[in-house]
């Protein structure tokens, strides 16, 4: 399975060598669960108070669940990091505050300054901001925030509105990418409210990273959730096999 070999291909690969034989894929399955479950348990346990975070990522995806398990088309919602997992029905505050206290109780100090970096779901903030107060330094993903203010607006205004978009996320300096920003604002208001009022929500905690001068570079990696996306992306593409 960590080959992405599915256990419902396995037997008929096995075929392919004379000299090999055969498992069910019901015994490769339960041999893969019980052999993880242990070191899932193991991460998810681990002392946390000897780690040095600048920074922690939250975001959630829809896990699909098998038919036989709770229907078709049945999903879940995962508030997921790389030290924390937590399964709901939604990605509401609950679940996210229950991953966060499983943090603090695990030895993370939620009361160091540290960057956060959120999708823009205003529960994941609310968790935040309870949990760790003033030191929480909120960073919205610009790339959800592009996404939403570009999917309001029709087919021939949007090529236009995410490069400019694009350009004030690429400004060096927090208040030159501010200004902007705001001037992309105010041309929304008279193309597009919807889209306007969709730039203007949390919009200065799109530029967290601009405002704290980090470096490009690492500023390219912390500006958005695409990280913790990918480690979902890789999840979803071996729970399919």
């Amino acid at each position: 399975m960590m080959r992405g070999l599915s256990t419902r291909n396995y037997g008929a690969v096995v075929k392919d060598f004379h000299q090999a034989y055969g498992v069910e894929k019901s015994a490769v399955s339960d041999n893969f669960i019980a052999s993880s479950r242990e070191k899932l348990q193991a991460l998810m346990e681990r002392p946390l108070g000897d780690l040095r975070l600048c920074a922690v990522l939250i975001d959630g995806t829809a896990v699909p669940r098998p038919a036989d398990d709770r229907g078709p088309g049945h999903q879940h919602r995962r508030a997921q990091n790389g030290v924390g997992l937590r399964e709901g029905a939604t990605e509401n505050a609950a679940v996210v505050s229950e991953l966060l206290g499983d943090l603090a109780s695990r030895g993370l100090d939620f009361s160091v300054p540290r960057l956060y970096v959120l999708d823009g779901g205003k529960a994941l903030a609310a968790a935040v901001r309870r949990h760790a107060g003033e030191a929480a330094m909120i960073q919205r993903c610009q790339v959800h925030k592009r996404r939403n203010v570009i999917d309001h607006l029709p087919e021939e205004h949007k090529l236009a509105v995410k490069k400019k978009l694009q350009n004030a996320y690429a400004m060096t300096e927090y208040a030159d990418a501010k200004r902007a920003l705001e001037r992309l604002h105010r041309e929304l208001m008279e193309l597009n409210p919807s889209a306007a009022r969709s730039l203007e929500e949390g919009m200065d905690e799109t530029l967290t990273v601009h405002r704290l001068r980090v470096p490009a570079q690492l500023r390219r990696t912390l500006a958005s959730t695409n990280v913790i996306e990918s480690a979902f992306s890789i999840v979803e593409t071996f729970a399919a096999t």
